[in-house]
């Protein structure tokens, strides 16, 4: 789906159509085209309208690309994550955005819906300033938008990992490493996400392209350092659920040490016993206790007995129970 926004003598209008004449700076108009899941046949307006670059269009379409910044003579082609809102609480996962920033044009692709995009949109249809300061501070609105969406989700992110680290320590469950071992999964993917993201608009920060204005700039520079802290929280969670991770097969193995430590000194009793059991189940004459054929039982019984209680004193000694 194609969604036109035209901003020109203060009043903005919406639609479904690119007059080739609005890319002309004379002009005076400032243009949003957002693309959204657009089919093959939408995708033409970046190569027939907009003639960007092939390479360029080529990485637009695709599905999944980390975040980069590539500046060209005409427009800055910009690609960077937002939160994937479908995502089930317990995967982290996020949706390209991809920016072509002109003098006088903003076209953003993306594959599904964006909620950042989604709210800029309905400012844009509810105050005609909203594209009156230009393309690049419309752009900063949407890119702002969409690193505040990280917050919650970080949040989240935090509360699973204070669960996770109760129950490491309040319960030893060898099935809570697959939690374990998702959550570092979701937690790697956010830094394979925020770290390019952070360079990226770390560049718009220092003012390397012409498109950004010097007061742009600093409004670019809050967004880095949101970006930053993001970065550094994913860090954090990365070195603490390592350690987690660790503690609980800690845990797990000194459960089972427990469990094989009991089963091992059961086995070394049974070891003398069956001996015992051996011997006087032989079919040969053997020393037999007082008391006749009749006691022989109980006289054999109190034999294991005492070898057991013997054998449970001296590992009781050493330390071993």
């Amino acid at each position: 789906m194609i969604t036109v926004f035209s901003h020109q003598a203060g009043k903005t209008t919406c639609g479904e159509q690119v007059d080739p004449a609005w890319l002309d700076p004379a002009g005076g108009v400032t243009l949003w085209v957002d693309l959204s899941a657009p089919t093959p046949e939408e995708t033409r307006i970046l190569s027939d309208v907009f003639h960007f670059h092939e390479l360029s269009v080529e990485d637009a379409v695709s599905e999944i690309h980390h975040p980069k910044i590539e500046p060209y003579p005409e427009y800055l082609y910009l690609i960077l994550h937002g939160i994937d809102f479908k995502a089930k609480e317990h995967c982290f996962r996020t949706i390209d955005v991809d920016f072509f920033l002109g003098a006088t044009y903003l076209v953003t692709v993306h594959g599904g819906v964006s909620r950042s995009i989604t709210r800029v949109t309905d400012i844009c249809r509810k105050n005609s300033g909203a594209l009156a300061e230009g393309p690049a501070a419309l752009m900063h609105r949407i890119v702002d938008t969409m690193v505040d969406n990280y917050l919650p989700e970080v949040e989240r992110l935090g509360d699973r990992l204070d669960r996770i680290e109760k129950a490491v320590f309040q319960h030893p469950d060898p099935h809570l490493a697959r939690r374990i071992l998702d959550f570092k999964r979701d937690v790697s993917s956010l830094r394979r996400v925020v770290l390019p993201q952070r360079d990226a608009v770390g560049r718009l920060a220092r003012r390397e392209f012409a498109f950004i204005s010097e007061p742009l700039s600093y409004r670019f520079r809050d967004v880095y350092d949101h970006l930053v802290r993001l970065s550094d929280e994913a860090m954090f969670f990365q070195d603490r659920i390592g350690s987690l991770l660790d503690a609980h097969l800690a845990a797990v193995s000194n459960a089972m040490n427990a469990v094989m430590k009991v089963l091992t000194i059961m086995s070394t009793i049974f070891i003398p016993l069956s001996v015992v059991v051996g011997l006087y189940g032989m079919n040969v004459e053997l020393p037999a206790f007082p008391g006749g054929p009749a006691a022989q039982f109980w006289w054999i019984g109190l034999f294991m007995a005492a070898i057991s209680g013997v054998m449970l004193w001296f590992f009781r000694r050493r330390r071993w129970l």
